[in-house]
């Protein structure tokens, strides 16, 4: 059986504190695991939420700030260790190509893994898959970050009553689907588009164009929100969201459920978070992120 699930290994934004690890997020895919922004203590999260090396086969950096990136040489030397018997694909921006050399070899280990490096340097999709395609969006912050944003090809849901009175049934509703008619009953007059499912990852920026394209029409939306909404100029000064940004953008967006995070440490009530991204006008759920929560990706309509 196919999982499609968030699990989220730190929610503290530049400052980890008692209760929050630094970032750390696995997205599970069917039989994929893409992890963005190993910050320092992802490998001991893994452990805590029962994550093994085994699971991953993307690592998506947005950016190279510590709290995104520095546990990027543990994750890389533990899929080392266990010896991961498939490639894994790193993604970052090519402008910190100097930082992922340095955490990739920051100690001495025996390297066992093809850890394939495919930098990112514009707008547009990285990779194709059987299950997804994978996109990333310049987002805006001091230092170059980019957004990610994972796309599932639309389908098709056949329509039972409708095979039925084309009386299409048995083997010949699997060749209709393969070839596209049957008789002069077309795929479109016995079936509908069902359409694929979408999540976004959208860290340290402010609002820009890339935050609305990568969370548009999404079934799942994980996106920072460091400041709440007294400290706006904050946020803009640092490069960062609010909680009620955040909100709007997913409510502009059409998204389904919204996952809020990377929190600073100067609040003590996540539940402000939320009560902020309700009075922003969002209605779908909401969830305010913790360590070692799992969100499931919503189920199609």
């Amino acid at each position: 059986m196919s999982v499609r699930e968030l699990v989220v290994l730190g929610t503290a934004s530049q400052v980890p504190t008692r209760h929050r690890n630094h970032n750390g997020y696995l997205l599970r895919w069917d039989g994929e695991g893409l992890l963005f922004d190993p910050g320092e203590g992802t490998q001991r999260q893994m452990l805590r939420a029962g994550v093994a090396a085994h699971d991953l086969n993307r690592i998506c950096v947005t950016h190279f700030h510590g709290d995104h990136s520095l546990g990027l040489a543990g994750v890389v030397q533990r899929i080392n260790l266990d010896k991961v018997p498939h490639p894994v694909t790193a993604h970052y921006p090519k402008s910190g190509q100097r930082f992922f050399d340095r955490l990739r070899y920051a100690t001495a280990y025996r390297e066992t893994v093809d850890l394939q490096q495919a930098p990112v340097d514009r707008d547009g999709v990285l990779a194709t898959t059987g299950s997804y395609t994978l996109e990333a969006r310049r987002l805006s912050h001091p230092v170059e970050s980019y957004g990610y944003r994972l796309v599932e090809p639309d389908g098709r849901r056949m329509l039972p009553d409708r095979l039925a009175a084309h009386g299409i049934k048995g083997p010949d509703v699997g060749r209709i689907q393969r070839e596209g008619s049957l008789g002069g009953v077309t795929l479109d007059d016995v079936s509908e588009v069902r359409r694929g499912q979408r999540f976004a990852f959208v860290m340290d920026t402010r609002l820009c164009d890339g935050v609305h394209a990568l969370a548009d029409g999404c079934d799942l939306l994980v996106i920072e929100s460091t400041f709440l909404d007294e400290d706006t100029d904050l946020a803009v000064e640092h490069g960062h969201l609010t909680a009620g940004q955040a909100a709007r953008v997913a409510r502009e967006a059409g998204v389904r459920h919204l996952v809020l995070t990377h929190f600073s440490q100067r609040y003590s009530e996540p539940d402000e978070f939320e009560r902020q991204a309700r009075a922003a006008g969002y209605e779908g759920e909401l969830t305010v992120a913790h360590d070692l929560l799992r969100v499931p990706v919503p189920k199609r309509r």
